[in-house]
């Protein structure tokens, strides 16, 4: 399973549609409690289900980690972890996700520089209110420091993010 971590606008969702759309890897949907974007489904972008529903699924052991980001809970089903996946975590999601399953997984650190970060929040319509936020949020959010292992850095600056996707590939294959 390839997991992807980075922060915001790093380019890692492009990065893991690349992933589905041309080198047939699967989208692992995740659970989560924040309301629904413009042009979002449920269950096919994440499971988005109320925060007693997730709260019983953690009280359950169904979760192999979740966290708490910008105020919403996000969490990976056990039952949903396969090999032919993708999937967009966190350091603390991609640390429990080494501590449990880490023969199974490569784990990519996607990584951009800010001015690029801020261009492309700007270009997806984030209000600069919301960008402020997360660029202060993301700074300790994604500090490499704190994950305890990675397998591969990608910076996304310059290159395309289809070449960037066949090197994720290769790299993965070359593990298996």
């Amino acid at each position: 399973m390839i997991i992807l971590i980075g922060p915001s606008a790093s380019g890692k969702t492009s990065i893991a549609k690349e992933l589905i759309e041309k080198h047939h890897f699967k989208k692992f949907i995740t659970n989560t409690t924040r309301e629904m974007r413009i042009g979002e489904v449920n269950d096919v972008d994440y499971h988005f289900i109320s925060r007693e529903e997730f709260l019983k699924k953690e009280k359950d052991n169904k979760l192999i980690e979740y966290t708490l980001y910008n105020g919403n809970l996000y969490g990976t089903s056990i039952e949903d972890v396969s090999d032919d996946k993708v999937l967009i975590v966190d350091i603390n999601g991609a640390n429990k996700f080494y501590e449990k399953v880490k023969d199974k997984i490569m784990i990519f650190y996607i990584t951009c520089s800010l001015d690029i970060i801020k261009e492309r929040m700007i270009s997806r319509g984030d209000s600069d209110e919301s960008i402020k936020a997360r660029l202060a949020l993301d700074k300790d959010y994604f500090d490499i420091k704190k994950l305890h292992h990675y397998d591969y850095i990608i910076n996304t600056d310059s290159e395309s993010i289809e070449a960037i996707a066949l090197d994720v590939v290769n790299k993965y294959n070359k593990k298996r």
